[in-house]
């Protein structure tokens, strides 16, 4: 890989861009709209834009990266924030374009507010108390972009189950530097429930789909759970040692968190009626969590 690419891929959390592919999956699915020919497109709009939210994260956070993060692309000198900036500004265009390629003025009509969403997050929205649900909102407009604006009824129960998870994730990583609040590790906790439910729960095509949908939902809750029970019996005090273990705790609960979202995007799908398209979903999981333990997706 050359040299010059690895800081581009870092600024933009590469990885994890696994983890958004099966948003519009989810949301096709529930919305009887299978992801074919143009419509291909919709995850990779996805991706554009998830990845545009991350340069404008780091381009945004870069004072207070600087003291806590030096190592990130920008405080670290390896990207300037000009070009940081200029590549957030071009990957939403992409992802809006990869939209209107794909579903025309029906997806626009998500993909448009989307961005937005995603721009008023990372410039505004992220120091205040409403951070969580932004982010939220984000998410759950992301499986909306598969089902279209036509269909967003149709998708509402998939959009809810992810929108909570991501919920519960972002409040959680907001502790990841200085360690965090216990209310944030009891919420993330609620959020993982809710996603299990969602997931695992309710109308499903068939016997046999209901029972793949359980499968996602229960291994969804056993590694993304655990992984935040981990934080949530910490005491979170104003030691040093008690805050750079609870800090710890959050940094691995968060990553969990991220990956969590494939088991749920599948499940959702299963549940649904889409089989194959759970199983493609669930293969990249394996790969996400080891591109991860090269490069932090967080």
């Amino acid at each position: 890989m050359s040299a010059a690419l690895r800081p581009w891929l870092d600024l933009v959390r590469a990885p994890a861009a696994l983890t958004v592919l099966g948003d519009t999956v989810a949301g096709a699915v529930a919305a009887g709209r299978p992801l074919r020919g143009r419509r291909l497109a919709l995850p990779l709009a996805s991706v554009a834009l998830y990845w545009s939210g991350m340069a404008l994260n780091d381009w945004a956070d870069r004072a207070v990266d600087a003291r806590e993060r030096p190592e990130r692309p920008i405080p670290s000198g390896r990207i300037a924030p000009g070009p940081a900036l200029a590549a957030a500004a071009g990957l939403g265009a992409t992802g809006l374009a990869l939209a209107g390629l794909a579903g025309g003025a029906d997806a626009l009509r998500i993909a448009v507010p989307l961005t937005a969403a995603v721009w008023a997050y990372d410039t505004v929205l992220k120091p205040t108390a409403a951070a969580p649900l932004a982010m939220a909102a984000c998410r759950g407009l992301d499986v909306l972009l598969g089902a279209g604006s036509g269909h967003w009824r149709a998708a509402a129960t998939p959009a809810l189950a992810l929108a909570t998870h991501t919920l519960g994730v972002t409040a959680l990583s907001r502790g990841e530097v200085h360690g965090g609040r216990a209310a944030d590790a009891r919420l993330a906790l609620a959020a993982t429930l809710a996603g299990t439910v969602l997931t695992g729960t309710g109308r499903a095509a068939s016997a046999r789909h209901r029972t793949a949908a359980a499968l996602c939902a229960l291994g969804y809750a056993a590694t993304t759970g655990t992984a935040q029970l981990a934080v949530g019996p910490r005491r979170f005090s104003d030691e040093e040692t008690d805050r750079t273990a609870a800090a710890a705790a959050v940094r691995t609960a968060t990553v969990a968190g991220i990956h969590g979202m494939v088991p749920l995007q599948a499940g959702l799908a299963a549940r649904r009626g889409s089989l194959p398209a759970a199983a493609l979903l669930l293969t990249a999981l394996p790969l996400a969590r080891r591109l991860s333990a090269r490069r932090s997706p967080t």
